[in-house]
This record gives structure tokens, sequence and C-alpha cells, in this order.
């Protein structure tokens, strides 16, 4: 794999996951404003407990998802795209689901400010040719980079 190709690649990864996004928003925006269900009340057991999934999520999955290729430090094109898929999937993989619970919820606010924050996230996981090469510089200079 290339340098450009393995950029190219994992936007499609990254947009990817905003498309995602949106279709969660308009879906349940959709179904929020046609009436199609019923709000989940945010003080029942059942409520307490999405929300508790949803927010463990995210601080469970966002700095690992932002850290995970400094971690493994990969030492090949193919290692480093692993990863830095990894990154963008964990990173904001609360986005869809926090928006989804703030429709589900009757818009309840405290849900958007996990989207948001996993949204920053999103935003930090974004792959560059810069960001490639300053992450697989070998730590030792005379180290070879693939």
């Amino acid at each position: 794999m290339e340098e450009n190709q393995v950029i190219r690649n994992l936007n499609w990864i990254y947009y990817c996951q905003m498309v995602i996004t949106l279709i969660v928003l308009t879906a349940m925006y959709f179904a929020w404003s046609k009436g199609l269900y019923e709000p989940l009340d945010t003080m029942s057991a059942f409520g307490q407990t999405v929300q508790y999934i949803i927010i463990f999520d995210a601080l469970l999955t966002i700095p690992l998802g932002l850290y995970l290729v400094k971690w493994v430090k990969p030492q090949t094109y193919k290692q480093y795209f692993k990863c830095a898929a990894a990154r963008i999937l964990l990173a904001s993989n609360a986005m869809p689901l926090a928006i989804a619970a703030f429709y589900w919820m009757g818009c309840y606010r405290s849900m958007l400010w996990v989207a948001a924050i996993a949204a920053i996230a999103w935003y930090f996981s974004k792959p560059t040719l810069g960001k490639m090469d300053a992450e697989m510089k070998p730590s030792d200079p005379n180290e070879e980079k693939y």
C-alpha cells in the first residue's frame, strides 16, 4: 500500500462514519417529528441504563481510539491502516448512538453533549499524510521507516 492510498481509504472510513451519523440523525428526527414512537422516560430504570451504557461507551472508546496508534506503534502501512481505521471507528462510535438516544429520550440534552464530545473526537481522528508520517516516524533515528 502506498501512503496516498492509505490516506484515501482512511478518508472513506472517516466520512462514512459521518454519513452513518447523518442517516441516524435524519431517521430519528423523522420518527420523533411524526410521533412514530413513545419517548423513553429518562428517569426510569431502563432510561438510566441506556444513558449509562452510552456514557460509559464514550468514556472508554474515545480515549482508546485517540491513543491506539501511539500504543500499538505500527511499522508498516498495512498495520497503520488497521490502527487508524480502528481509531476512527472507536473515537466516533458514540456519535450515532448518542444522537439516537437524544431523540429516543425525547430530546434529552445530556445525550447531545455526549454526541458533541464524540464529534470532537471524530474531528481529531481525521487521517492526513502529516499525521501518518509523524505517527510512523521511528523513535530511533537510525531505524528504517517502511
